[in-house]
């Protein structure tokens, strides 16, 4: 797929800059076989939508071809052509008519396209529709791949439906250290709704920023007692009570490694931060070892969260960040948690639910179903940070296998996550939609540098061929030089302005 990079240089011209699809092409009154699917870009063949997603817009190489006509067919035997130039841009009102109208059925595609004076017909293929819509909002940081220093970034909303995008906040509107800069990060959400939500604000103007019921505060999370501030978070479902992780976080940058960037964890614990109250509890403060990427189970009634095995001795020196930027490959994560009783605010003893370490690998970003059956994680070799690492894959496992004995990689029976999953580049940042029939990645499969957001429909264990956010450009994904980093399901958008999350900083 990484030669779709190339279009913008092999064609330029007004015919793939319209981005009107107004025209319904005829097919072609003949053409030749090609005996093959269509190289299409994003691969769109064959995958499972909700019925509410935006137009999967596709195009063919246009290194290769001149032309493309695509004709979709409803179950009802509705038909319509769409193509002009290489592209396929459908407009929403008839796409979503479409779907509407083949909910638990699928569609039919046909595509041709033109070589000089011949035209290809490819094999049909199908759009299955799901009948579970996804939720109707994401958001994400955008930000370029480079970590030496970084100058604009924003945290972005995405309606799925269609293809607005708004912005919820920038690093520019209250910077006032030009010099040391602003970064924005780690935004949250209660249930899925943004009426309890937060992001943090780093070096200049620093703080975490809180929408407690509508209203907007900055907090200053560091105590003296504290690593840092909060980071990481997890909105408890049923209460004003965030869990973090604090963090004392550095990064090392390779010169020969196919994984680029390490960033590493020098210090990490687990805090309860009670909204309410303004308060800050320790959860677990182990020194000799990292936990992190706390998350509620749905009932609230149990933390989960990774621990690193025992730092090897080669670590457990004066100079910690020298001992782990040498050793960084030997410290790996495991999966605990710890149940919580809400009136009291107290949490019962450890438990060991994953051990990656005992098949030399590490788990990192748990996620629990929604309804409490699955358990999805990242899951590579060592580290905490599998968005840079090329051999993270997601793991999904049915939470019926955990009995109280710790489960392991020869112990469990994962789920086959092979369509959703790539080969040999990072999986990471995996999430549950609110109905929980559908997963979002983060991934770096189409060039191994940017991170996309990927979707697939997961159904009673059975998960399709995941499928790349659509966009209204389809060669959009090729020329945007920014990371989707932290994607978030949400069932409504953001509605406090810019402006008004400014304000929180006089």
């Amino acid at each position: 797929m990484k030669r779709y990079l190339l279009y913008g240089f092999c064609l330029i011209g007004s015919l793939l800059l319209v981005s009107s699809c107004a025209n319904h092409p005829d097919v072609p009154a003949a053409s030749k076989e090609a005996k093959c699917l269509p190289d299409i870009f994003p691969d769109y063949c064959d995958v499972t939508v909700p019925y509410n997603i935006a137009p999967l817009n596709f195009m063919l190489p246009a290194c290769e071809y001149d032309a493309c006509v695509t004709r979709i067919t409803t179950p009802d035997g509705q038909q319509q052509t769409y193509g002009h130039g290489v592209k396929v841009q459908i407009p929403e009102d008839e796409w979503h008519d479409m779907l509407n109208a083949s909910k638990g059925k699928s569609i039919k595609v046909e595509v041709w396209g033109q070589k000089e004076d011949e035209w290809l017909a490819f094999t049909p293929f199908e759009i299955h529709v799901a009948e579970e819509p996804i939720d109707e909002y994401v958001s994400y940081r955008l930000i370029e791949p480079s970590y030496v220093a970084w100058d604009f970034m924003e945290i972005a909303q995405r309606n799925l439906t269609t293809f607005e995008e708004t912005q919820i906040f920038n690093n520019e509107i209250t910077c006032n250290d030009m010099e040391n800069g602003q970064c924005i990060n780690c935004h949250s959400y209660q249930n899925y709704k943004t009426d309890n939500m937060l992001f943090h604000v780093r070096r200049s103007n620093g703080g975490t920023v809180i929408v407690n019921d509508g209203k907007v505060s900055k907090v200053n999370m560091k105590r003296d007692y504290t690593i840092s501030g909060g980071v990481y978070p997890a909105w408890h479902p049923n209460a004003k009570l965030i869990a973090f992780s604090t963090n004392l976080t550095r990064q090392s940058f390779h010169t020969n490694n196919p994984n680029k960037i390490e960033v590493f964890d020098t210090a990490s614990d687990l805090i309860l931060y009670d909204v309410t109250t303004d308060s800050v509890t320790v959860v677990s403060n182990d020194s000799t070892l990292l936990e992190v990427y706390p998350t509620w189970s749905p009932d609230g009634k149990y933390l989960y969260y990774c621990k690193s095995a025992p730092l090897p001795e080669e670590m457990q020196v004066e100079d910690k960040v020298n001992g782990i930027n040498t050793y960084y490959q030997k410290i790996q994560y495991n999966l605990y948690r710890r149940s919580f009783d809400l009136p009291t605010h107290n949490f019962g003893d450890e438990e060991l639910v994953y051990d990656a370490a005992s098949a030399d690998k590490s788990v990192t970003l748990p996620r629990i179903s929604p309804d409490g059956r699955y358990l999805l994680f990242a899951l590579g070799q060592y580290g905490c940070f599998h968005s840079r690492h090329r051999d993270a894959d997601i793991v999904c496992i049915p939470m019926d296998q955990y009995t109280g004995t710790a489960l392991t990689q020869e112990t469990s029976s994962p789920i086959d996550l092979t369509l959703l999953n790539s080969d040999g580049y990072s999986d990471s940042y995996p999430s549950w939609s609110s109905n929980g029939h559908w997963i979002m990645v983060a991934s770096r499969r189409i060039d191994d540098n940017y991170s996309r957001i990927f979707f697939a429909y997961f159904n009673n264990g059975k998960v399709s061929k995941a499928f790349l956010m659509p966009q209204e450009d389809p060669e959009y994904n090729t020329f945007l030089l920014k990371s989707y980093n932290r994607p978030e399901f949400m069932v409504e958008p953001v509605t406090i302005s810019v402006e008004e999350f400014s304000r929180v900083f006089e």
